[in-house]
């Protein structure tokens, strides 16, 4: 009998105040287990490195899916991670039979869904899609800071850090920036628009 192919799929990136929310998709090779997976926010950045090395070259397929600014000012925070997820699933390059969504929420696929509460500590396939999709958002957000210095996006990952929300006051809103999120939204309306 044909082995199911499930994936694993988590997002990373709702609470910050600037980029994208980045969404992964994994379909482990049982065949090729990874020792170490667990949810990437316990992991450590070199530790989560390696481990991303490794399910890209053990997994039988991955991809990621993101929202990126604009349509997380649109369509709000929830529906931009729901359909960063959805792009991620779509973006196999192995179409899955079932998925296994971490958290609450299932977005629309064309295969079953299930949500798993807590699922990136508990599921291989979700703890590897949060790793992918951390390492991924953080290497941007760093590339980021190169494009909009001085808001230390290489540091804190656009999330609400004292350092963020003073050198918003300082610098002003960027094109980065999540224009529907309070701190944001806030400073527009003090007249310190966009870089």
């Amino acid at each position: 009998m044909k082995e199911r192919m499930i994936a694993g799929v988590d997002e990373v990136g709702r609470g910050p105040l600037a980029g994208a929310v980045v969404a992964a998709a994994v379909i482990l090779d049982p065949g090729r287990p990874i020792d170490g997976l667990a949810d990437s926010k316990k992991l450590s950045e070199k530790r989560r490195e390696a481990l991303a090395r490794l399910i890209q070259e053990r997994a039988l397929a991955w991809a990621l899916g993101r929202a990126e600014v604009e349509e997380i000012d649109r369509f709000n925070i929830l529906q931009a991670s729901l359909l960063a997820m959805r792009r991620a699933v779509e973006a196999l390059p192995v179409p899955p039979d079932h998925a296994l969504i971490d958290g609450n929420r299932c977005p629309p696929l064309a295969c079953t869904a299930e949500a798993v509460i807590g699922g990136d500590a508990t599921v291989p396939a979700i703890s590897a899609a949060s790793i992918l999709a951390k390492v991924s958002r953080d290497r941007e957000m760093v590339m980021l800071e190169a494009r909009y210095p001085g808001y230390g996006f290489d540091r804190h990952k656009g999330y609400p850090t004292r350092v963020h929300l003073e050198a918003l006051e300082r610098l002003g809103v960027s094109a980065i920036h999540r224009r529907s999120f309070a701190p944001v939204r806030r400073c527009l309306q003090n007249g310190k628009g966009g870089r």
